[in-house]
This record gives structure tokens, C-alpha cells and sequence, in this order.
């Protein structure tokens, strides 16, 4: 019985492990970001410091921007991105936590340089419209297509924001655009030189509804710097929604971290948004992990207080897991003595036939030959009962059995020496 005991708590324990093996998330995330110093390198770095509380290590992958993030999504190269809006992944097994924040389309120009404030009349500029594989190059594209400017209207110029800024300034270039959050470090230099402005578009309304993935923001007077004040006025901005991917099967705990990051990092308010505003599901583009549409439209339950990350992410998961092992595993294992004690019993209970299939055929009036043959399988029965080994609490039944075998050997031995006096007197003369 000890024995048995042993093995069924044995087998809760590896149950256990397995259920809670299956759920601990891993201690290591992929996300790609974009190039280093950038803007998405610096909220991967933020990111990466919310998850390090929990034993998270976020590995930042430096890429050249937003497409280049979607293709090491699409390959499978990376576990989660930040990706501009309007950037299609080539693959269905990626998904969204949600839309993060919003990244104005900010064009750079030096405050004499006379340029028309409609894009659909640029012609002869010298335009920095991003690095190939950037976002801003794939939005511009866009741009472009929908204030209907030819791409060869305009000389395109390949360089990093970092340079971009000195290069308007140094006349090298007419305009310099940036996709980014209002607040990009490179976007702040910027704001620090007083011949550089932000070019007011005309029809900003109407360019953004010729973006299918376009909104409109409202950039306050003093919102991008207070000395020098920019923009001097309030400014309205065509302005793209940041999104947060993550592959189908990343594990759920981790994407309950990201979303959670992402509530604390850009669920509050800022220059341009209110609060709450962000992270949405809503414009993402993609289809939203149900993990990160529950917590984000729900909020985190209370469990989260209590337990540790990966189980509260996982409760229902949890509860799975757990509730069959109660409701079906654990009355199992009640059975478990009866099916002991049965297999115990049953030791002994093989042997009833042998000793019932012998009486039967006392009955018959057996012939001495077949007495000699009932008596050996009955001594052989014998045997195996004596042989027996057995915990003390079924020993009863391996006596009671050896009772009833003595009591058929008995009869046997009478029917014999019957047998045998009535033989000697036959053959008396």
C-alpha cells in the first residue's frame, strides 16, 4: 500500500510540473526596433526596462526601420516589432497588441525657403523621404500617391534622420521629413535651431482621408518646443498610429507583459494625445491577440495582485489545466485503494475456480485415476497459496481461501480411502 501511495503522489507531482512547465513562460524576447538612437530604439529601451522587472531580458534587434521590421516579422526572425502604420506584414501569423501612439508627418524646411504649403504642386525638391526599408520611405510613397505627386517630380535623397536636419540647414536639401513621435530626439535637435521650421501643409483633412491608414493630430502652439515656441501657432499634422506586433505563437504571459508596458508607457497623456487614448485596438491593421484585446479592453484582473504574472496572465488557461485534474484526476486517485485492495483479493480469487471445477467433479463419481489427478492440481493450488505473499490486511482471504482448499482435500482423501476399502473388500475371498 505504501508503495501505491508513492506512486500516486509520483504522479500528482509530475502532473503539477507538467501543467506549471507548460505555462511558465521564457525568460527572453526578440523585438526589432529600428535604427539605434532612433525613435523605436528608444521605446524598445523603455520596454526593455518595464519587462526586466519580471525577469524579462527584451533583446532590442537595430533594423533600418518599419519594413524592415515587418519582413524579420514575416520570417519569424524576431518575436515582436514596432511598426508604422500602413506597413503590411507578409504573413497571417502575425498579430497586434494594439496601436501605441501616434507619429505625425513632420516636414522640415528652413523658415526662408519658399515652398508651396500644397504637395500636390512640389516639383524640382530636394527631398530626404527616408532610408530604404523606413517607414517614412513607405509612407511617403503613399504621400505621394495621394495628393497625386509623381515620385519623379522631386529628386529623392537617401539619408538618416540624424543627418537630415543639418542637411536643410545646410541648404544640401529642401525638405526633410520625419515619421515619428513629436518628441523623437532627432525631431528635438531640430526644434533647437531657429532657421528650421515645420511646413504647415494645406488641405490636411483631405490628405489623410486619401490615406487609408491616416488620421488627423492637433500639434498645440509650444508643443514640439517652448524656446524657441514650436509651432508658433497650433499646427494640424497627418499622423500615422504606431502598432506593437507580436507572432501568433508567442507565449501568453509575455504578451500580457507587452501589453501591460504598453499601458503603462503610452496609456497616458502627452502633446498630442489624451488619456486613455492609447493602446487601442482599433486601426491596427492586423488581427489583435486576444490576450492583449482582453487586458487592454478589460484591464488587468484582480488576480494580478496576487499572483505571480504568468499564472494571473493565464488564469483561464489555468483553470483548464487545473479544474479537470480536481474534477476527474483527483476522485481517480479515490479509487485507487479500492482498485488496490480488488487486485489484492484477486490474487487469491484466481485460484476459486481450480477448487470449484474439482468439487463438480467429486460429484461425478470419479474413477481412481482421476482422483490421483484431482489431488495433484489441488497440491499445486496449495503451493501457489502458501507462496503468496501478501500485505497483512488481505492475508484473510489467503486463509480463507487455504480453509476451503483443505476442506475439498479432505473430502477428496475421504472419497479415496472410500474407495480404496471397498476395492480391498471386493477382492477378499
Amino acid at each position: 500500500m505504501r508503495a501505491w501511495l508513492l506512486i500516486c503522489f509520483a504522479v500528482v507531482v509530475a502532473i503539477v510540473w507538467a501543467i506549471f512547465a507548460h505555462l511558465h513562460p521564457p525568460d527572453r524576447i526578440v523585438m526589432a526596433a529600428g535604427p539605434e538612437n532612433g525613435a523605436y530604439a528608444q521605446i524598445a529601451g523603455k520596454y526593455q526596462e518595464v519587462l526586466a522587472r519580471d525577469g524579462i531580458h527584451l533583446e532590442i534587434a537595430y533594423t533600418a526601420g518599419s519594413a524592415e521590421n515587418a519582413r524579420l516579422m514575416a520570417e519569424g526572425k524576431v518575436d515582436a516589432a514596432l511598426l508604422q502604420g500602413g506597413i503590411a506584414v507578409p504573413s497571417d501569423t502575425v498579430e497586434a497588441v494594439g496601436t501605441i501612439f501616434y507619429e505625425p508627418m513632420v516636414f522640415l524646411i528652413r523658415r526662408d525657403a519658399p515652398i508651396q504649403r500644397n504637395p500636390a504642386n512640389w516639383s524640382g525638391l530636394r527631398i530626404a523621404s527616408g532610408m530604404p526599408g523606413s517607414g517614412t520611405e513607405a509612407a511617403f510613397r503613399d504621400f505621394e500617391a495621394a495628393v497625386g505627386l509623381r515620385h519623379d517630380a522631386n529628386t529623392h535623397v537617401q539619408m538618416p534622420y540624424s543627418e537630415a536636419a543639418g542637411a536643410v540647414l545646410r541648404n544640401e536639401i529642401d525638405i526633410a521629413i520625419f515619421v515619428a513621435p513629436v518628441d523623437a530626439p532627432y525631431l528635438i535637435e531640430a526644434y533647437g535651431h531657429l532657421s528650421l521650421g515645420v511646413l504647415p501643409l494645406d488641405h490636411v483633412e483631405a490628405i489623410s482621408r486619401r490615406m487609408e491608414y491616416a488620421g488627423v493630430v492637433t500639434v498645440p502652439a509650444g508643443g514640439m518646443s517652448l524656446a524657441p515656441v514650436l509651432p508658433p501657432v497650433a499646427r494640424t499634422l497627418v499622423a500615422l498610429e504606431a502598432r506593437l506586433a507580436v507572432q501568433e505563437g508567442l507565449h501568453p504571459a509575455l504578451v500580457n507583459r507587452l501589453a501591460m508596458a504598453a499601458i503603462e508607457l503610452h496609456g497616458g497623456r502627452g502633446i498630442i494625445t489624451d488619456p486613455g487614448r492609447f493602446p487601442s485596438i482599433e486601426g491596427a491593421g492586423l488581427v489583435v491577440n486576444n490576450t492583449a484585446r482582453q487586458l487592454i479592453l478589460e484591464g488587468p484582473s484582480t488576480w494580478h495582485d496576487w499572483l505571480p504574472y504568468w499564472v494571473a496572465a493565464q488564469i483561464n488557461r489555468v483553470l483548464l489545466l487545473v479544474l479537470p485534474f480536481f474534477f476527474v484526476v483527483v476522485p481517480l486517485l479515490r479509487l485507487i485503494p479500492a482498485a488496490y485492495a480488488y487486485v489484492m483479493r484477486w490474487r487469491v480469487w484466481r485460484y476459486y475456480p481450480e477448487i470449484r471445477r474439482v468439487e463438480e467433479e467429486l460429484v461425478n463419481n470419479p474413477s481412481t485415476d482421476d482422483l490421483s489427478d484431482m489431488q495433484v492440481r489441488l497440491a499445486e493450488v496449495e503451493d501457489r497459496l502458501a507462496a503468496m505473499r501478501l500485505p497483512t490486511a488481505y492475508r484473510q482471504s489467503q486463509y480463507d481461501a487455504r480453509l476451503h482448499l483443505e476442506l475439498v482435500q479432505n473430502r477428496l482423501s475421504e472419497i479415496r480411502r472410500t474407495r480404496l476399502q471397498a476395492e480391498r473388500s471386493s477382492n477378499a475371498p
